[in-house]
């Protein structure tokens, strides 16, 4: 691996070669903090693709385009007058330094949910009016209930045993359930959300991460749709001529393949 000091000569090289494009590129020369927005998005939403298939070499590629980013809106700071980079990694390091006293000071903790809590409670003491302040409004609402969840508990706002939450889940069930028999639309949408937050809840219980594993079925449902596409294809049959039982046999096959 890379020496310290190799590390940065890479970075310092990034830094020279946006010097270059803010200056001579037509298209990096237009680039504002709003224009760049989604594509940080994007780029972001690349590199958790590539963790959750565990390519390395692709990892490394969307981390340096997140890194990209990173160094263009503190390129787009400094012209500004309000930041550079140094400042974005002393505001961080500062940061890490104040929320981690168990490290830099003399607070003494015995495991990660100490930890975990003290890091809420010095974000409520830097000013801040509530913990879920630092939940971002535009999350997908998947992440943002897993987020809202975890920030709470970071205070003591939390069930105590798994057991607990699987009940709240199997009591949500038992209220939708009831919704549906009745019809009522407004309700069966409520009902359908808390069954949702309360299956969310128990996944942070039995250390799953909702977001990665519901990822991970999406990936696997498409690879074993696209197998029973591909398949009946190279047969000369047609989907939409195939009846649910016909389907099914192919189906069965793809879970030998993607499981």
């Amino acid at each position: 691996m890379n020496s310290r000091a190799q590390q940065l000569d890479a970075f310092n090289r990034l830094l020279d070669i946006m010097d270059d494009l803010r200056e001579k590129c037509p298209w990096d020369k237009k680039q504002t903090l709003e224009s760049l927005r989604h594509l940080t998005i994007e780029e972001t939403y690349e590199l958790a693709d590539a963790i959750l298939d565990n390519d390395l070499q692709e990892i490394k590629k969307e981390l340096g385009d997140v890194l990209l980013h990173i160094v263009f809106y503190a390129k787009i700071g400094s012209e500004k007058e309000a930041f550079d980079i140094a400042d974005v990694a002393n505001a961080i390091s500062d940061k890490l330094i104040d929320r981690h006293p168990h490290i830099y000071g003399d607070v003494q903790v015995e495991n990660e949910e100490q930890v975990k809590q003290n890091w809420e409670k010095l974000k409520l003491k830097e000013g801040k009016k509530s913990v879920l302040e630092g939940v971002p409004k535009s999350l997908p609402a998947l992440v943002k209930a897993n987020r809202i969840q975890d920030k709470v508990a970071g205070v003591g706002f939390d069930w105590e045993e798994p057991q607990q939450v699987w009940e709240k889940v199997q009591e949500e069930l038992s209220e939708l359930n009831e919704e549906v028999k009745q019809g009522n639309t407004d309700k069966i949408e409520s009902e359908f959300g808390d069954v949702l937050f309360s299956m969310i809840n128990y996944a942070r219980f039995i250390n799953v991460n909702p977001e990665n594993a519901l990822e991970k079925t999406n990936k696997k449902f498409i690879k074993r749709f696209q197998y029973l596409e591909e398949t009946t294809l190279k047969e000369g049959k047609k989907l939409s001529e195939m009846s649910l039982r016909e389907m099914d046999v192919y189906w069965n096959k793809s879970k030998q393949y993607f499981k």
